[in-house]
């Protein structure tokens, strides 16, 4: 007699169902992951430590803010974990125009800015979690499980400023100062002027005029009262802009 039915996870059929179950090997949805950091041996690292993990998957990497909107339009991964002094393109930059246009990933800030603004700004661009550096294995791969799983994810000294902040009555934790006054764009161009390009090389990176990039560069240096390319990138440097 043919057996009636044959379970594709085994050859035992369901008229032996009673005396023998089927032995099925369940395969664990793998969750794909971008890695976004400047520094080569850095993203090598974080890869490795990440692929022990059998349900986490690495399907892109990028060295800056351009490179990791590329990788996330390519690769529609489930997270992005993300710095935030990158060239070209900043993290926050990054994260502001991904959360516009891919909503679906989630994204994880691992960086060495432990500020109050900074963690603001991240969390007010999109990002779900934000971890430092220094953290532990078990912390980087509860953060990354607790993102996946649509929860937000602070490391403890990131919770205690934020809480801090709140206590002090301070729901906008960052204070109003001239940094508040530049616009998305004169960041982009400052930061830009801090890794030494010159007008024409921004023009190329931003897709706008030389023109433009002049008129900016005059407003940056007029509301910070910054009058040269070493004192602009000075201040770059202070607000985490670019790397020491």
């Amino acid at each position: 007699m043919k057996p009636l039915y044959t379970n594709r996870c085994s050859d035992v059929s369901f008229r032996h169902v009673r005396s023998h179950f089927p032995i099925c090997t369940s395969m664990k949805r793998k969750h794909t992951v971008v890695i976004a950091d400047d520094h080569t041996l850095f993203r090598e690292g974080l890869r490795a430590l990440l692929s022990a993990h059998e349900d986490l998957e690495i399907v892109g990497e990028a060295e800056n803010g351009h490179e990791a909107v590329r990788s996330v339009e390519k690769h529609q991964p489930d997270i992005l974990i993300v710095d935030l002094s990158m060239p070209k393109m900043g993290g926050l930059d990054a994260i502001r125009e991904l959360k516009a246009r891919h909503p679906g990933t989630r994204i994880l800030v691992l960086t060495i800015h432990a500020t109050e603004e900074f963690i603001l700004e991240a969390l007010d661009a999109g990002a779900s979690g934000y971890l430092l550096k220094d953290a532990t294995h078990d912390e980087l791969i509860l953060a990354i499980r607790s993102v996946l799983r649509e929860k937000r994810y602070l490391s403890p000294d990131i919770s205690a400023k934020v809480i801090e902040g709140y206590i002090d009555g301070r729901k906008a934790v960052k204070s109003r100062s001239v940094w508040d006054s530049l616009t998305l764009r004169e960041r982009q161009i400052l930061k830009l002027i801090a890794e030494g390009r010159k007008n024409k090389e921004i023009a190329d990176i931003l897709f706008i005029s030389g023109k433009t990039v002049a008129k900016h560069r005059a407003n940056l240096m007029d509301k910070l009262d910054l009058h040269s390319a070493s004192a602009l990138t000075a201040y770059a440097m202070e607000r985490g802009l670019i790397s020491r």
